[in-house]
């Protein structure tokens, strides 16, 4: 008799149904990141669900997961921007890899308005990108705590934004 172990290594058809559990492991996510996908894609994201409430999701919906994947967390756009460019572009645009991410067309030539975000992210990945040495680089604790300063910033602003939308 198999054990449940040696049950998980059978690769299953492309068309056949997944459950989270599985849909989860194929695509590297935690399953709550897959739920709440869920709640925000209802127009691409539509297992079904059995009696005893598991979700089964379709081909399909594991199109529609890894365009998502690919839009949210290799391009770093926003669940919003992701869902508007699904529904403008379909998910195999997205998958073909012939997906257009554009400005919005009002920009025009105008010069985007400086992102805090943005510019942290830039700074981060400076710092990653850096030859480590043996000894820390000159000035790295004042950066470490510009850095962090920043980022405090930034969740103050976030805050400031959500408790103005909640109201």
């Amino acid at each position: 008799m198999p054990s449940h172990a040696a049950a998980r290594k059978i690769e299953k058809s492309v068309d056949a149904y997944r459950s989270i559990g599985e849909a989860a492991e194929e695509l590297g996510l935690q399953p709550h990141v897959l739920r709440y996908w869920e709640t925000k894609f209802t127009k691409f994201v539509k297992p079904l669900k059995r009696r005893d409430g598991r979700r089964m999701f379709r081909p399909e919906d594991m199109s529609a997961l890894r365009a998502i994947q690919t839009l949210v967390h290799d391009q770093g756009m926003t669940l919003k921007g992701a869902s508007k460019l699904l529904s403008e572009q379909g998910v195999d645009c997205v998958l073909g890899g012939e997906a257009r991410i554009v400005a919005p067309a009002d920009s025009g030539d105008v010069t985007p308005t400086p992102s805090p975000a943005r510019d942290m992210q830039e700074t981060v990945r400076k710092a990653f990108e850096a030859t480590p040495t043996s000894e820390p680089a000159t000035g790295t604790t004042e950066r470490l705590e510009s850095i962090l300063s920043d980022l405090t910033d930034i969740k103050a602003r976030l805050d400031q934004v959500r408790l103005r939308k909640a109201a």
